[in-house]
């Protein structure tokens, strides 16, 4: 996947965390090459937590993973929209992306994949489609969410963007629960996706539009 220098490339999450399982490796490995990482998050879910838990926990965990991966701090976007009601805001939603559109002017865009059954992730897939239809558009995957990923754009990685990633999302202490944040399956599935275009590592990516 070939991508002009100095692109401007915005990450659409639905909640804290998303932006780094689907393609943090790659957010590290184009700030490196001197493209400019804008992140999104639609949910810190201040109203799911524990109610022993401070409500900016999420924001503050996003904060330090994404700070890793290179992204300023300046280019760090929080919303607070309710978890699993997206659908209830997705006028609002919508009206934020297009603010985002207008105010970034994003080259490439990554959403979730179409074939997320999550209902918000495919809330932010679909108007993230609807907002940004001049910006090329690829899925990121999360394989306990997919019925279906195709896997149509490759990202190679190195030991070092991948490591990122993982210590990335070593800073979600308070999801060390969640199976898929573990260092192993983060691992594992750059070792297949990296198998399927002979490389090490790699990330894998729906071509939802690809504009040349």
């Amino acid at each position: 996947m070939n991508i002009k220098q100095n692109s401007k490339i915005l990450i659409l999450a639905p909640h804290t965390d998303d932006g780094e399982l689907g393609c943090g490796g790659s957010i590290s490995k184009f700030i490196t090459e001197g493209h400019e990482i804008f992140y999104v998050a639609f949910s810190i879910c201040t109203r799911s937590l524990p109610p022993e838990m401070d409500p900016q926990t999420l924001a503050i965990e996003v904060s330090k993973a994404t700070s890793i991966l290179g992204i300023k701090k300046e280019n760090l976007i929080l919303f607070d929209f309710d978890v699993r009601k997206f659908k209830e805001f997705r006028q609002d939603i919508l009206e934020e992306m297009i603010k985002l559109k207008n105010s970034i002017n994003p080259d490439i865009v990554f959403v979730p994949s179409p074939t997320d059954i999550h209902q918000d992730h495919q809330v932010i897939s679909e108007e993230g489609l609807r907002a940004f239809k001049t910006s090329s558009v690829l899925g990121y995957e999360m394989p306990w969410n997919n019925v279906t990923f195709n896997t149509r754009s490759f990202v190679r990685l190195d030991k070092n963007q991948l490591e990122k990633k993982i210590q990335s999302l070593n800073e979600y202490k308070s999801q060390s629960n969640r199976t898929y944040l573990s260092s192993e399956f983060i691992l594992s599935l750059a070792l297949v996706r990296g198998v399927q275009i002979g490389h090490k590592y790699a990330e894998a990516f729906e071509v939802i539009r690809w504009i040349i």
